[in-house]
């Protein structure tokens, strides 16, 4: 069986979880391969919501092996959270179908502290939007070779230790530059404690799991979060998020080798959104924008915060094939744009007086482009129930064809509602 992996093609928020939650009926194995619980996969089975934000999505499916890889990083006390509410749901939780890498990195209170504080400091301007979740320190312990891994929790001196070594530092800048008082190391310590002995439990080698899986015939599926136009070196930099979300880091994320990965799936909103700060170029701030914003129920799953909407811009659409090598698109909420009349599709931009393809590569410059679009059109027919291709309007088929043509990729599956059955 093919290994898959599902990757979000624009800024976050595309639907990547309903797709998970629809492949995963067919794989052994789930795995999550970075980010944290800044990301928030919303899933709708049979009228009833489900958001996650770092238990894998195949949680939802009996038996499936859910896997967190070690290029998460891990809030113990939301992990402890999520799993109580699944457990409310009947679900199975037990450590024989969840499974924490060792070497998975660990959130600690003190890295909100930082996030937020350091947020705090930056004028309206030079906010980058972070969700104060605390995932950009603790990436940057994980390269300082200072931070907290979740194997730890199994030894309680070391555990202690650590947290002592990461505060010296610290301490001095929560006092002489952010104006906050000290942390407590012992006091951390008895926090996390509680946390740290339930998660002991699931601790375990996350590439064996993958490779047995493999080897008997079992299909894994990747699950990354966010999406590539917030990677942190492939993203619109500084507007982005601290972990690769390219499906390279799939490999690398999960501990496994890049030939494990066989089929790859780019995940595409119909239209664009972002939550946050950045360049936006396709985004719309008259009637258009609020219908998808309001049709389309635009805020963010972890935070609440009103996405920011626009046109598809296949300029991003395009950068991102090239970075991630989809074997296919995915097309989801497509329903959204049924009621508008006319649809225009984002196709090169305008910089510095000349023509591109691609977006610019310095810092910022996206902030500078023109779009360039095309119109197509829209239609006004519910699409909500549509099974298959046949099932669409013309209209709706061509826009679908147009995004392959301009994108060189098949589009393979198509989402017409927020339900697990309405996709095709």
């Amino acid at each position: 069986m093919a290994n898959i992996v599902v990757f979000g093609s624009q800024w976050g928020d595309e639907g990547k979880g309903k797709i998970v939650d629809m492949l995963a009926e067919k794989s052994s194995a789930i795995v999550r391969f970075q980010g944290g619980n800044n990301a928030g996969h919303t899933l709708v089975v049979n009228g009833e919501q489900c958001i996650l934000h770092l238990i894998p999505s195949g949680v939802l499916h009996p038996g499936k092996k859910c896997l967190i890889g070690n290029g998460v990083v891990l809030d113990p006390i939301v992990f402890c959270e999520e799993l109580d509410k699944l457990a409310e749901k009947g679900l199975d939780v037990s450590a024989n179908r969840l499974m924490i890498s060792k070497k998975t990195h660990v959130i600690m209170p003190y890295h909100c502290l930082v996030d937020s504080a350091r947020e705090s400091t930056k004028s309206d301007s030079k906010k980058i939007g972070t969700t104060g979740r605390g995932i950009g320190p603790c990436y940057e312990d994980k390269m300082h070779r200072c931070g907290i891994r979740a194997g730890d929790f199994a030894n309680k001196e070391l555990l202690l230790e650590k947290i002592e070594k990461a505060l010296e530092e610290k301490n001095v800048l929560f006092k002489h530059l952010y104006g906050v008082e000290p942390v407590d190391a012992k006091a951390i310590y008895e926090q996390v404690l509680p946390y740290a002995e339930r998660l002991v439990p699931y601790l375990g080698d996350v590439s064996s799991a993958i490779q047995k899986a493999n080897e008997k015939g079992g299909q894994v599926l990747f699950e990354g979060a966010q999406g590539t136009h917030l990677d942190i070196d492939h993203g619109t930099y500084p507007f982005v998020t601290s972990s690769n979300t390219v499906t390279a880091n799939a490999a690398s994320g999960s501990g496994c080798s890049p030939r494990d990965l066989d089929r790859i799936i780019a995940i595409v909103k119909a239209y664009t959104t972002r939550v946050g700060g950045g360049p936006f170029p396709t985004e719309l701030f008259d009637a258009d924008g609020d219908y998808m914003q309001t049709k389309g129920g635009e805020f963010g799953a972890t935070t609440g915060r009103k996405r920011r909407c626009g046109w598809l811009d296949m300029v991003v659409l395009r950068e991102s094939v090239r970075l991630n090598g989809p074997t296919e698109l995915a097309i989801t909420k497509l329903d959204v744009l049924s009621g508008l009349k006319e649809l225009k599709i984002c196709t090169a931009y305008k910089y510095n007086g000349e023509l591109v393809d691609y977006p610019p590569q310095e810092q910022n410059g996206m902030a500078y482009v023109e779009p360039v679009y095309e119109t197509l059109p829209g239609w006004d027919e519910d699409i909500t129930d549509a099974k298959s291709w046949d099932d669409l309007p013309l209209t709706a088929r061509k826009y679908l064809e147009r995004i392959q043509e301009l994108s060189g990729v098949t589009v393979g599956i198509v989402s017409v509602g927020p339900d697990r059955e309405q996709t095709f």
